[in-house]
């Protein structure tokens, strides 16, 4: 049996009822990341451990964005 996974969205979701943001949602060996304006439609899912360097590549100055570690 699974559990369901519980979302939760960033603080930084924007005006109104918030939904102009992504939702993420923690499992025990996974992350997976769902759009919040269509949460029915397909998640993204990655390996707990991937997660972090993912972000960090989000954030990085446009100038690194073609590095590939």
């Amino acid at each position: 049996m699974t559990t369901p996974l519980i979302w939760r969205k960033s603080s930084f979701s924007g005006g109104g009822e918030g939904n102009a943001c992504l939702e993420i949602a923690e499992g025990p060996t996974h992350i997976s990341v769902r759009d919040s304006k269509a949460p029915a439609r397909a998640t993204l899912t990655f390996a707990a451990q991937a997660f972090t360097p993912f972000i960090a590549a989000l954030k990085a100055p446009a100038a690194d964005a073609g590095s590939v570690e």
